[in-house]
C-alpha cells in the first residue's frame, strides 16, 4: 500500500520578479489524465468526505490554505498541511479524506485517470468494507 507524502516542485524567481513552479511529467508520481480546481469554497464547509478505488491524486494549494485529513484502510490517519504553492500532497487510492479550506484556496488537482463515477467511494462504511477485503 502506498502512503502519502509532500513533494516539493523546483521554482524560478526571485521575491522582486516572482516565482514559477515547475512540475516535469518524469518529476510527478503518475502520468496526468485529468486536471480540475476548486475554488471559493467556504471555511465552514468541510469536503471531500470519499475514496477512490484507482485513482491518485497529487493536489497543490496554489493559492491560500488547505488542510487534508486521510485514513488508510488499516485505519491510520494523516493530516497535511498545504499552504506553499510550490509543494504538493500525493494521494495514493483508497484513502478517505476530508478537506478543509480558507477562504480564498485555490486547489489544483492532477489525477491519474479520467472522471469514474464508479471509481468513488462516498460511504465510509463502504470504504471500511471494501477495505476488510
Amino acid at each position: 500500500m502506498q502512503t502519502p507524502y509532500l513533494l516539493t516542485f523546483d521554482t524560478i524567481g526571485s521575491p522582486d520578479l516572482g516565482y514559477i513552479a515547475v512540475a516535469e511529467n518524469s518529476a510527478l508520481p503518475f502520468p496526468i489524465k485529468r486536471t480540475y480546481w476548486i475554488y471559493c469554497t467556504p471555511e465552514t464547509v468541510l469536503r471531500g468526505h470519499h475514496a477512490h478505488h484507482e485513482l491518485q491524486q497529487l493536489v497543490i494549494a496554489v493559492h491560500g490554505r488547505i488542510e487534508f485529513t486521510l485514513e488508510n484502510v488499516a485505519g491510520e490517519k494523516s493530516t497535511f498541511l498545504l499552504d506553499a504553492p510550490e509543494v504538493g500532497l500525493f494521494i495514493p487510492e483508497m484513502h478517505w479524506r476530508t478537506i478543509n479550506f480558507s477562504h480564498d484556496a485555490v486547489l489544483l488537482c492532477l489525477a491519474s485517470t479520467e472522471y469514474n463515477e464508479a471509481d468513488y467511494i462516498r460511504s465510509f462504511e463502504e470504504f471500511k468494507s471494501v477495505a476488510r477485503r
